[in-house]
């Protein structure tokens, strides 16, 4: 009994749930211009009008149509290790930290959240790494394009139209 009671109390600290269901809730939300995907775990003592949802989970919108409309509504858009406040790895830090250097809004999804959406992601853009950077609803590459973009000033001019209107509209 005391062996049951302690793999139980055991269970419960280490994250796997007693009886509950271990599923991953995700959401987007905007801050500072910015706008992130994240994914927070379902709490069994949350009523359900209050838990995460993913509004792409229950509709008919397949992950390659939210890949098409992110690429297609969003000027600048990075499919990520992490969210651009806090990179997961050093080659996003990189594409992320560039991109803040010209001032545009940057629109962001966090793949590590998602192996379907990595997936399609990899499928839209025919491109295996990531950061995947995304301007104008054209495919850019990763860090090291972006980086060699912006070392020539080819960057610069390619995102001059994007950190005018972000000007006129602050």
């Amino acid at each position: 009994m005391a062996r049951a009671l302690s793999n139980l109390l055991l269970k419960g600290i280490t994250g796997s749930p007693a009886g509950g269901s271990n599923r991953m809730a995700s959401a987007s939300f905007i801050q500072r211009g910015m706008r992130y995907s994240t994914t927070v775990p379902n709490d069994p003592d949350m009523h359900d009008d209050f838990k995460p949802m993913d509004k792409f989970q229950d509709s008919a919108t397949s992950l390659k149509d939210v890949v098409e409309q992110d690429v297609k509504e969003n000027p600048v858009m990075i499919y990520m290790k992490g969210v651009p406040e806090f990179p997961q790895c050093g080659f996003s830090s990189l594409a992320v930290r560039v991109l803040k250097h010209y001032n545009v809004p940057l629109n962001a999804r966090n793949i590590l959240e998602n192996a379907e959406l990595k997936s399609a992601v990899k499928a839209f853009s025919h491109w295996p790494t990531f950061p995947q950077i995304f301007i104008k609803g054209e495919f850019i590459g990763g860090s090291d394009i972006v980086m060699n973009m912006h070392q020539s000033g080819e960057l610069k001019e390619k995102l001059k139209d994007i950190a005018a209107n972000q000007e006129k509209s602050a």
